[in-house]
């Protein structure tokens, strides 16, 4: 068993080690900067922060998107694991659904988001998901891997490992610094561990990144 430094009170992260078991810990950037270059000083304390509560998880790898807010925050997490910059691991969006793919009253809404995009961004996405479902997810690996990566991306993910239609990913929001943890068995579906915890987090840190009006 594994577990994190106590502080505040919390319970230690345990570590499941099922034999042939891939463990994926997602996580989205600290808070970036309004211009997404670098992160904010509380994006820095978020990091740092998730980075105590890792501290003893044996990854052997920590994944990171090349974008800066992100490769920011995957040395702020200052783990032993090497880090590895991937394309796969990016910015963009992941399935552009079919009008006749969503609930009626709600589908002028999403293709109007989704239309804000440029058509190679459009294009682009699908291909890089399927090379990141490709990389990060099922149990052939084994082991303890670390994903640090972009809202879109860890919707997509948990979208798949719940085995929810495509579109759905455009209604899961991720918060900054905060953990979903998925396991891939071997034979077994895809479980969903824990989604959006932000426990290592004090209450000024929580929410970022989330629209205002939803946080609770």
């Amino acid at each position: 068993m594994y577990g994190e430094p106590q502080c505040r009170g919390r319970r230690p992260l345990k570590v499941d080690e099922s034999f042939g078991a891939r463990h994926l810990y997602l996580v989205r950037h600290a808070e970036a900067r309004p211009d997404e270059g670098g992160l904010t000083e509380r994006g820095r304390r978020q990091a740092v922060l998730l980075g105590e509560r890792l501290r003893e998880v044996p990854f052997t790898a920590v994944h990171h998107s090349p974008l800066t807010r992100a490769a920011e925050t995957a040395h702020l997490i200052n783990h032993q694991a090497p880090l590895r910059p991937s394309e796969a691991a990016g910015d963009y969006i992941p399935h552009v659904p079919h009008r006749d793919d969503l609930p009626p009253d709600s589908a002028d809404y999403y293709l109007d988001f989704l239309h804000q995009a440029t058509p190679e961004e459009l294009t682009a996405g699908p291909r890089l998901a399927h090379e990141a479902l490709a990389q990060f997810t099922g149990p052939a690996t084994g082991g303890h891997e670390l994903l640090i990566t972009h809202n879109f991306l860890i919707a997509w993910l948990v979208r798949d490992a719940l085995g929810a239609p495509p579109w759905r990913w455009l209604t899961l929001t991720h918060c900054n610094a905060a953990l979903t943890t998925i396991r891939y068995t071997p034979n077994r579906p895809a479980t969903l561990l824990t989604y959006n915890d932000m426990s290592h987090l004090p209450q000024d840190l929580h929410w970022t990144g989330f629209p205002p009006n939803s946080h609770i």
